[in-house]
């Protein structure tokens, strides 16, 4: 075992603190990866403070990592000394089910390992990025290109595959009309990767204090929910949208905007319930539906389809002294985009 430094929630609700956590010894097919940046998450947040249930503390929350290879296991043949590497929201699945083997271990039937606030098959907790070091098997280890900052590359480990992996999905391209709902960490990501696949791309904010940030990520429109007449004039034309809202919203008036065989996609999880009127999707035989991050190949899959296309995340670096004031300004929606933790000053 090996002891790191780390920040962790001791407690629900609890500020984080500087702490020690062991980190186990490097096996046949893990890698030990020195931690350069860690993103904050909204996940974090929810996490931290049991809005999503409950929780394991000491928490070390963390799902955006961002390093470099220190040290690979006897066994291991995808990585070396030195490669720049990141790792996103789980660490291991059964790889057994018919998910897992058709590379949607995001979807284990088991249930896939979580980074951090989950249990390990060696029956320990796991701890997530807030930290120097950690050590993953090489298979949910995620190569970063050499196009990538690490800096803007970390976000991209959740808040990238959230964004993109139901865009793609759901086949947001040429001809398609897509709105991204929320304009944060998650919905920043959202506009340029539909904007980078190609479909026209509709910004849809509580107001429109972010215009010109989202025309300039890549937005063709943007519009504010605020507004009644956003619902008029949007009625019945979009394709798909991609909800990254973590509030309960009013579902029906959304579902209003699409087009027939159109799709509302949460990716965004609210802490409390939504309700539902249901002749919303049966007219227009309407999709409501859900998606959670991506498996390892997609998600590498899009780390090169952001090398390719120039970018990263928009981020804001932080001091790991600064992780409790990102957590509140998160929570009033204060960041351009994406705080990222400099683990150097951890």
């Amino acid at each position: 075992m090996t002891t790191v430094a780390a920040y962790a929630a001791p407690a629900a609700k609890a500020p984080l603190e500087r702490t020690t956590i062991e980190r186990r010894p490097v096996g046949e097919f893990d890698v030990l990866i020195d931690i350069k940046f860690a993103g904050i998450c909204h996940s974090d947040i929810h996490q931290a403070q049991e809005g999503w249930g409950e929780a394991i503390f000491p928490m070390v929350p963390g799902h955006e990592i961002a390093g470099v290879v220190a040290e690979v296991g006897p066994g291991v043949t995808k990585f070396s000394v030195g490669d720049r590497v990141g790792v996103g929201c789980m660490v291991d699945s059964c790889r057994e089910c018919d998910n897992c083997k058709a590379g949607l271990e995001q979807y284990c039937a088991k249930g896939n390992v979580p980074t951090y606030n989950g249990i390990g098959k060696d029956g320990e907790p796991t701890y997530g990025g807030y930290s120097t070091h950690v050590v993953v098997d090489e298979n949910y280890t995620l190569r970063i290109p050499d196009g990538l900052s690490l800096d803007v590359a970390a976000p991209l480990l959740c808040a990238g595959i959230t964004l993109y992996s139901p865009l793609r999905h759901w086949n947001a391209g040429p001809g398609k009309k897509v709105a991204i709902l929320g304009m944060g960490g998650l919905g920043h990501m959202g506009v340029k990767i539909a904007h980078a696949l190609g479909a026209e791309v509709t910004v849809l904010s509580q107001s429109l204090r972010k215009k010109d940030d989202g025309l300039k990520l890549g937005a063709d429109h943007y519009y504010a929910t605020s507004d009644p007449k956003t619902f008029e004039e949007l009625r019945g034309s979009l394709d798909l949208i991609v909800s990254t809202v973590s509030a309960p919203l009013g579902l029906d008036q959304y579902l209003a905007l699409l087009k027939t065989d159109g799709a509302f996609v949460n990716v965004g999880a609210p802490e409390e319930p939504v309700s539902l009127n249901l002749f919303s999707v049966i007219g227009g035989r309407k999709t409501l539906a859900g998606s959670g991050i991506g498996g390892i190949q997609e998600t590498q899959e899009m780390l090169d389809f952001c090398a390719e296309h120039g970018f990263g995340a928009e981020i804001e670096l932080i001091s790991a002294a600064e992780i409790n004031e990102a957590y509140e300004r998160v929570q009033s929606s204060d960041v351009r985009y994406r705080f990222v933790i400099d683990t150097a000053t951890i």
